[in-house]
This record gives structure tokens, C-alpha cells and sequence, in this order.
């Protein structure tokens, strides 16, 4: 019952950031689109490399948690299938282990890197926008990732969702 749960609120939550991640590719399509054609006229659209640098870090960090949980990441295909159904397990294990502990140190530290890009008053070189909460959604990405490694090991052997 409450791994049914865990399982739905990470599937939302993972699905909606794939959502903005695909919103943001679309974003930058259109930025550089208007962008163009207002240079063909010389007048080029300001503040059109601070939004897609933006919307590339968003592109992203959307992706991430919805790339995991389809397992669409590359993987030691080679390496893995020479294995017996035991060293399959145990490098799965590993490299889910690996990546817990990646992705949530990396989380931890992006919180505190936002917390000093705030504090210093960081912002975008054209457009002056604020950009601390950018580490931010790198955090709770990762730690989105972290949420799927999780359920894998609770259900293994199970796709979280398809593509």
C-alpha cells in the first residue's frame, strides 16, 4: 500500500517535470526562431542567450528523472548480459547504489550553491534575472533521481514507466 503511493507521487512528480523539460525544448526552438528572423532585420531578440541557457539547464533537469525512470540511460549492455542472473543483480545494485549517493551529494550541494548564488545577488549577464533557484530544480532533480533509484530497488527489475 504505501510503496503504491511512493510510486504515484514519484511517477506525477516525474512525469510533470518531463512535461516542463519538453515545454522548455519547445522554448528554445521559439527564442532562437524569433531570434533569427529579427537579426535578418537587425534587430536582434535581447536577452535571447540568457533564456535559452535557461531553458537548455530546465531541458534538462526535466529530463533526467524521466530518462532514469525508463532506464533509457546508456548502459554496460556488453558487460551486462556476459553476466550470470547473480552478477546481473550485484551490478545493478552497485550502480544503483553509485548513483544514489552521486545524485544526492550532488543535490545537497546545489542547495547550498543556491543559497550563495541568492546571497550574492547572482544574475543573468543581459536580462539581470535572478538565477539561485537554478541550482535549486538541479536539486530537486537529483533528487528525484535519487526517488527513482529507490523505487527500483523496492521493485525490481520493473520500468517505473514506458516511454
Amino acid at each position: 500500500m504505501l510503496i503504491a503511493v511512493y510510486e504515484k507521487i514519484v511517477y506525477f512528480i516525474v512525469r510533470f517535470l518531463a512535461i516542463v523539460a519538453a515545454m522548455a525544448v519547445l522554448a528554445m526552438i521559439g527564442i532562437t526562431l524569433v531570434d533569427v528572423i529579427l537579426r535578418m532585420f537587425r534587430h536582434p531578440f535581447l536577452g535571447a542567450y540568457d533564456m535559452v541557457q535557461i531553458a537548455t539547464i530546465i531541458a534538462i533537469a526535466g529530463a533526467l528523472p524521466y530518462t532514469t525512470a525508463v532506464k533509457g540511460h546508456v548502459a554496460i549492455e556488453f558487460l551486462y548480459h556476459r553476466l550470470s542472473r547473480i552478477g546481473r543483480a550485484v551490478l545493478s545494485t552497485f550502480v544503483r547504489l553509485v548513483g544514489i549517493a552521486l545524485f544526492g551529494f550532488a543535490a545537497y550541494q546545489f542547495v547550498f550553491y543556491g543559497i550563495a548564488l541568492r546571497k550574492a545577488g547572482q544574475v543573468t549577464s543581459t536580462l539581470q534575472l535572478p538565477v539561485f533557484w537554478i541550482p535549486w530544480m538541479l536539486a530537486f532533480s537529483f533528487a528525484m533521481v535519487v526517488l527513482v533509484y529507490i523505487y527500483e530497488f523496492l521493485r525490481p527489475g520493473k520500468e517505473m514507466m514506458k516511454l
